[in-house]
């Protein structure tokens, strides 16, 4: 959850920086697209606030070793924006995640990953209100990924109220990307990671306590444990890591034109565990998708 890694460090060569930013982007795609998968597959046994609540509770163990030392350190660094880091941490932490989940006790996984892949464009728009120039080749891979994506979801099951749940969660995940972009550069990433994670968290402690009242708690097996320590380890911990990275070395924009890869990894992940088949016109949609990175993920002119 942070828009720059740790500026004392040294930064890659401006030749690598554009490759690695793209790199981590699509790792952070790669692992968000299983927790559409969890999301889903949790939906009957942990209500999504407490399914939101204890992932980042287990991401802020995950992070803690790496960046809360260096989160207390900051400490007035981080009251001095405490209102960027707070609106980072609700619009990235407590409210996105917990829209996803909700949208998947109605929405498969698939839908949900094809919805999400519209947030670029979001994230775009973001940008080019606050005075980026996209330039005619970011423009036109953006429009030819969204053709892809539009195809997608034009061939998907019926719209529910789930994907209405999910176009929120869309508008919540570039409002978010986009104020990556803005965050002051004296903050180091896995600090602001940390600091967010547990301001998140804390965040979620009403709906927390409000879920537990009116739903109960949930029977902690194996079979939701294990998905809640990959989403707190790897979707959390790890690819937001990457995101923030990606973010800080490419921009929103960019790094979001890969995120449209997103519903091609959720397709194939159903394919792998699911069993689901792919038709011709998702292979077509697919191949939009990935011309559209390619294009758009491009140097800016």
């Amino acid at each position: 959850m942070t828009a720059t890694l740790d500026r004392t460090t040294t930064r890659p060569p401006t030749a690598v920086a554009p490759l690695l930013g793209l790199a981590c982007a699509a790792v952070a795609t790669v692992v968000w697209s299983g927790s559409f998968v969890t999301s889903r597959g949790l939906h009957d046994s942990v209500p999504p606030v407490q399914h939101a609540f204890w992932r980042w509770v287990i991401a802020s163990a995950a992070v803690a070793p790496f960046g809360a030392r260096q989160a207390w350190r900051q400490r007035a660094l981080f009251r001095r924006h405490a209102r960027h880091v707070v609106l980072a941490s609700l619009l990235g932490v407590a409210v996105y995640n917990t829209l996803v989940n909700q949208a998947g006790l109605t929405t498969s996984a698939a839908t949900m990953g094809m919805i999400m892949a519209a947030s670029p464009v979001l994230m775009a728009a973001f940008e080019r209100l606050g005075g980026v120039r996209l330039g005619a080749r970011r423009t036109t891979g953006l429009l030819i990924a969204c053709a892809g994506v539009a195809l997608l979801v034009g061939g998907a099951a019926r719209f529910s109220a789930g994907g209405l749940w999910m176009i929120a969660a869309a508008c919540c995940f570039a409002g978010y990307s986009a104020l990556l972009r803005r965050t002051p550069a004296e903050l180091t990433g896995v600090a602001f990671l940390f600091t967010t994670f547990v301001i998140g968290t804390v965040l979620l402690l009403p709906a927390q306590a409000a879920s537990l009242a009116v739903q109960g708690g949930f029977t902690p097996t194996p079979g939701t444990i294990a998905p809640l320590l990959y989403v707190g380890v790897a979707s959390s911990a790890v690819a937001f890591f990457a995101w923030n990275k990606a973010i800080a070395l490419i921009g929103a924009t960019r790094a979001g034109v890969v995120y449209y890869l997103q519903p091609v990894c959720v397709a194939v992940l159903s394919w792998l565990v699911l069993g689901e088949r792919t038709t011709w016109p998702q292979l077509l949609s697919m191949a939009l998708i990935l011309g559209g990175v390619v294009l758009g993920a491009g140097s800016r002119r």
